[in-house]
């Protein structure tokens, strides 16, 4: 059976990361790339070497040219730039949308059937970027915003309630800023007892800020309070 071939664009900290968990989980052969001559061969010779240490066998290849991208499955863009301090949502918008469109251009001309998977933020605004760089259908370009927001929501839960974050599940909903949406949790207690709460009524506003660090500390005493005096605000 044929093996998958996954892009990773950008060989910076989130690229390197994300192509590591992809070639340890066998998910496929994985090709980084980055701009920056030589980087992506050296990380990648990294990641192969590292695997053959934990008993994976897996395929890892660095390439500054996109010729080495061709016939990939899915493409997953995290280049660009992190959020830097002072800088805006709108600032970062418009300093990433720019090597986006640039990097997903390139890429799609080895490429016509992949699936994108784009990390760069803002993470919305880069989606709608790399469909129009693509000319992609939409159902072909994924964003991972959601998903990354629950997570960091479980593990605030996790750690102010004092159980394992494999007791919290979480559904966020909603683009990483002021709008993402907790649509609810689930944290499982002892003996089984369960307790739920969605993002609705008058705690909406509370709630509503998880996924954004500064503010997870006072939304977890918010739940943890609930929980303690065992008030039910819905299920997820």
């Amino acid at each position: 059976m044929k093996k998958a071939r996954i892009t990773v664009l950008g060989a910076g900290n989130v690229g390197a990361t994300t192509a590591n968990r992809l070639a340890e989980s066998h998910l496929g052969e994985v090709v980084l790339v980055d701009v920056v001559e030589g980087m992506p061969q050296g990380k990648a010779l990294d990641l192969a070497q590292a695997a053959a240490l934990v008993g994976r066998d897996c395929v890892v290849a660095g390439a500054d040219d996109y010729r080495a991208t061709a016939a990939s499955d899915v493409i997953v863009v995290t280049a660009g730039f992190a959020c830097r301090s002072r800088m805006s949502r709108d600032d970062l918008r418009d300093a990433n949308a720019a090597i986006v469109a640039e990097c997903v251009r390139r890429v799609v001309k080895h490429s016509r059937d992949a699936v994108i998977v784009v990390v760069t933020n803002p993470l919305d605004a880069m989606c709608e970027v790399a469909r129009r760089a693509s000319s992609f259908p939409p159902e072909r370009i994924v964003g991972m915003s959601g998903v990354l927001d629950a997570a960091r929501m479980r593990v605030g839960i996790a750690a102010a309630m004092g159980v394992s974050v494999d007791s919290v599940s979480a559904l966020v909903l909603g683009s990483q800023d002021f709008v993402a949406t907790p649509m609810g949790v689930r944290v499982r207690r002892q003996h089984g007892v369960e307790r739920g709460f969605v993002g609705d009524g008058t705690d909406v506003d509370r709630i509503r800020v998880f996924g954004l660090h500064e503010h997870e500390p006072e939304v977890c005493v918010l739940l943890r309070q609930h929980v303690q005096h065992g008030d039910e605000l819905g299920c997820c």
